[in-house]
């Protein structure tokens, strides 16, 4: 991959505390705002219909008084959840409603008020909660097992537990902006954030491996380390913009938070990675316990 030019950072200028001020403020805002939204609605971010059940109406409004979010809700007898509209259709919704629900009433009910039902999706409450407990067991046991090959990897616990911290900060921050933009956490977000997981430990091991075990003084170190990672990370941040432009463009909505969360995690990655992680490696390496 080819790299560019990393702008020349003269981190003499700024002391660890000062490096390692900003992420650590940005990871307990978001720490803040998980634990404000489960007060609120007892999850820390707002779940979908595959993990809570529920029906999902995709609907098309087949005259002009129909196309409307207050017609929507008018047109239907049964509490609704959510509304969303689809940008590249036109008079087209994506209507969700709770579990227990009578689908075929709610299909008789949208077509009695001129929509064409287009496609009809159902999740139980049982399998749901399954579903929600199944996930949360998968990224646990992503983070713990990234987090044991990296205390494997490195062996010593102020530079493997750094690269677990700016980790654990790559996800808890694009969870908290989930919660800001009202994006549900579905079987595709989670894909997301299993995949935040690698991304976010390739750019802390790079820099890492080139402190601890690459020849030359730290700070020759940190630029050929990111030389190397602020490429991968700038490259996959704009390959993930492109895909959610085009994606909310044509509507295609679980494409749009797959991409969302993963520029949320890149970006703060940055800041985890030549921040956090650095601060903690420098006074590793100068100020802190024998190894």
């Amino acid at each position: 991959m080819p790299s560019f030019d990393v702008p020349e950072v003269d981190y003499t200028r700024y002391s660890n505390r000062q490096l390692a001020a900003v992420p650590l403020g940005v990871l307990a805002v978001a720490l803040l705002v998980l634990a404000v939204w489960y007060v609120l609605h007892g999850t820390p971010v707002p779940l979908g219909i595959a993990f809570t059940g529920g029906t999902e109406l995709t609907i098309h409004a087949t005259s002009a008084q129909a196309a409307s979010q207050d017609a929507v809700r008018q047109a239907f007898s049964t509490p609704i959840t959510s509304i969303r509209a689809i940008p590249s259709q036109s008079g087209t919704y994506l209507v969700t409603f709770g579990p227990g629900v009578d689908v075929s009433a709610l299909q008789q009910q949208a077509q009695a008020a001129n929509y064409e039902v287009v496609s009809v999706s159902s999740t139980s409450a049982t399998f749901g909660s399954s579903t929600q407990q199944l996930a949360l067991y998968g990224l646990l046991g992503s983070f713990v097992g990234m987090a044991v090959v990296v205390f494997v990897l490195f062996r010593t616990f102020v530079p493997s537990a750094a690269v677990v911290l700016s980790a654990f900060g790559d996800i808890v921050v694009p969870l908290a902006l989930m919660d800001v933009f009202g994006i549900q956490l579905s079987l595709g977000t989670v894909a997301a954030l299993l995949m935040l997981i690698g991304y976010s430990v390739d750019s802390d091991i790079l820099l890492t491996n080139h402190v601890l075990r690459r020849s030359g003084s730290f700070y020759e170190s940190v630029r050929r380390a990111m030389k190397t990672g602020v490429t991968m990370t700038v490259t996959s941040i704009a390959a993930m913009t492109v895909m959610t432009i085009v994606a909310f463009v044509f509507g295609i909505d679980l494409l749009t938070s797959i991409g969302l969360i993963l520029v949320f995690g890149l970006l703060t990655d940055l800041v985890n990675t030549y921040m956090l992680n650095l601060s903690l490696l420098r006074w590793y390496k100068f100020e802190g316990v024998s190894r």
